[in-house]
């Protein structure tokens, strides 16, 4: 994962709420209505939220007519997943 989108893909989750959100997401595509429930935000602060994470990668978006269906992006998790794992395979050490 270049360093670009890792940072862009980590400054996104550094808000707890993205977070949360993101969280969320590891149980599967979820309509923005479900998301909605869970917070006391509005419509369009939620899009603001996933937006940014859209824009990191982390998330893709499906529309529907009026509603919005959100998933994590497998693709990008996996290249975090990588990124520590490399990190952890040497030991925190820089090379």
């Amino acid at each position: 994962m270049e360093k670009e989108m890792l940072s862009d893909s980590l400054k996104a989750l550094g808000d707890r709420t993205r977070f949360s959100i993101f969280d969320m997401l590891r149980g599967g595509r979820l309509c923005a209505c479900k998301i909605l429930e869970r917070f006391s935000m509005t419509q369009p602060t939620l899009s603001y939220h996933m937006k940014i994470l859209a824009d990191a990668g982390l998330v893709t978006v499906e529309k529907d007519w009026k509603w919005s269906y959100y998933s994590l992006n497998a693709g990008a998790v996996s290249a975090l997943a990588r990124y520590f794992s490399e990190i952890e395979r040497q030991g925190g050490e820089e090379k």
